[in-house]
């Protein structure tokens, strides 16, 4: 029997529709309001001032909806995996059923906007489950849905869900959403644009100044003078002080897309335990494609990351029926000190220049919650969900625990790479593999393309000097430190770096 295999190329199948493209910026300009960022929070922040008749410019260092919104599982849900319970331990009742409500009024806004435009963007309502095979977890469950029960969530429990899987125990929360993103997000470029908003692509920005206002300034030199910044660049490109490198930690995780023999029973679902399978469908272009998502672990760690997708790959095999498998991708997310996304004023004394990240995945809600609330504070309109995403917070528990944990996961990881003295021979380099070995006396990536080109870098991170490590699954880069991606000739994919690593000139190599 023919193995079904994975696609050669990671590659989103939200992609493959057709997104505007812009122009990089080449002079320096002046607005009220300077968005950085092109994906889903940076896009509605826009769209939101836009309406209000604010003059916004967006920029990106790369295409738009390019990042992290390029490549979700596009759920619209207030489930949030098992949180419910755990917020109401660490935050109390209150707080916790402001995050819920939160995320519902994001839902509700999006469902809106889309009714209100006609937008035809594969929008579908949807119960959303957590299971479990594990009798670990069942009380976990228990727990979770007595935490529904205190925020009145319309939910349900339930010991068998429509797909089948082998599972013990499961909760439903009803009337959740899902849709392709992108087909959602173009059309609310085109109202930007209708809306007088400025979008610039390939404009890399790279710090702020303060003369009266601030000023952005950007890789090829030029500013951008404006009232107010809101950095939606997935990790804050601008930190000030705010250490949101260590207060924040990288997970990476995959998704592959197939056809299958079955007929999909609707719903979206998610496991609670690990590793974790998260399972939804979208219409395709011919057929239904099942999305089969999860194999998250901190950036640039563990093991090889085409592992990963082979892990996700036959667990799809073993309960689809897998006719093709079409896509395969990846994403990467940043998970905060307390799983809360840091939205707001970037430090306390800096309350024109704001953040927003920290979304842990669920970034179609919580994207949307930021631009809602940032477009209100700009716009000096009360919101009744700020307080709980304020980046200044701090809950001593479990905040010091974790961020404890967090700085010595990475001084472990700075030290292993540093006394890694790999020395593998460029003689045995194949197509399209990397090694690590050392020219004139520096740990150096050689990676051979197809055309057997080799291209040779400085593994040090420029970030904050850790080491990174091969990406076999997407060929890149990665620090496992603070998650720094860097593409195989060195330039930078993902922050906090903001330089690429330094070429490494082969023809010098130490006989």
């Amino acid at each position: 029997m023919r193995e079904i295999q994975l696609p050669s190329n990671p590659e989103p199948y939200w992609r493959e529709e057709e997104i505007p493209t812009f122009e990089p910026l080449k002079t320096s300009i002046k607005t009220e309001v300077a968005i950085v960022g092109g994906g889903i929070t940076g896009i509605t922040a826009a769209y939101l001032l836009s309406k209000q008749n604010v003059q916004v410019v967006l920029i990106d260092s790369d295409e738009i909806l390019n990042g992290t919104t390029g490549h979700t599982t596009a759920k619209i849900t207030a489930q949030h995996g098992l949180i419910y319970d755990e917020f109401i331990t660490h935050m109390g009742e209150e707080k916790t059923a402001i995050y819920y409500q939160a995320a519902m009024r994001a839902k509700e806004f999006i469902e809106k906007t889309i009714s209100e435009h006609q937008m035809d963007c594969d929008y579908e309502s949807q119960d959303a489950y957590v299971y479990t095979n594990d009798d670990h977890y069942i009380m976990q469950l228990e727990n979770e849905m007595k935490a529904y029960e205190k925020l009145s969530i319309d939910s349900e429990y339930l010991t068998e869900i429509p797909l089948k899987l082998p599972l013990k125990a499961a909760i439903k929360m009803k009337n959740q959403a899902q849709f392709h993103p992108l087909k959602y997000l173009k059309e609310l470029v085109k109202l930007c644009k209708e809306n007088g908003v400025t979008f610039y692509e390939n404009t890399p920005a790279i710090d702020i100044e303060y003369n009266k206002h601030p000023n952005i300034l950007t890789k090829d030199g030029h500013r951008i003078t404006c009232n107010h910044v809101i950095i939606a660049s997935h990790f804050p490109f601008y930190d000030k002080q705010g250490f949101y490198f260590a207060r924040m930690y990288p997970k990476r995780s995959y998704v592959v897309a197939a056809t299958s023999k079955l007929e999909y029973p609707g719903g979206m679902y998610i496991n609670a335990e690990s590793p974790t399978r998260s399972i939804r469908t979208t219409p395709g272009k011919d057929e239904p494609l099942w999305l089969i998502g999860g194999e998250g672990h901190k950036t640039g760690q563990g093991e090889s990351v085409m592992h990963h997708y082979e892990k996700l790959k036959k667990f799809s095999s073993e309960h689809f029926d897998v006719k093709e498998f079409v896509y395969r991708w990846s994403a990467q997310d940043l998970t905060t000190m307390d799983k809360v996304p840091y939205i707001g004023p970037i430090t306390k004394g800096e309350s024109n220049v704001y953040v927003a990240t920290g979304y842990r995945k669920w970034g179609m809600t919580n994207g949307t919650v930021a631009a809602m609330i940032l477009a209100d504070e700009i716009t000096n309109i009360p919101n009744d969900y700020a307080e709980i995403y304020v980046p200044s917070r701090f809950q001593p528990d479990p905040s010091v625990r974790k961020f404890i944990s967090m700085n010595a996961d990475v001084a472990k990881h700075m030290i292993k790479g540093k006394l890694d003295f790999s020395d593998n021979k460029l003689d045995e380099i194949k197509v399209d593999e990397a090694i690590v070995t050392r020219i004139n006396g520096k740990r150096t990536g050689v990676y051979k393309d197809k055309q057997d080109t080799l291209h040779a870098v400085d593994t040090t991170c420029t970030h904050l000097g850790c080491e990174v490590e091969w990406n076999s699954g997407d060929r890149s880069w990665d620090c496992p430190c603070h998650g720094s991606r860097f593409s195989y000739k060195g330039d930078v994919l993902e922050g906090p770096a903001k330089k690429p690593l330094a070429k490494v000139d082969m023809k010098t190599k130490n006989g």
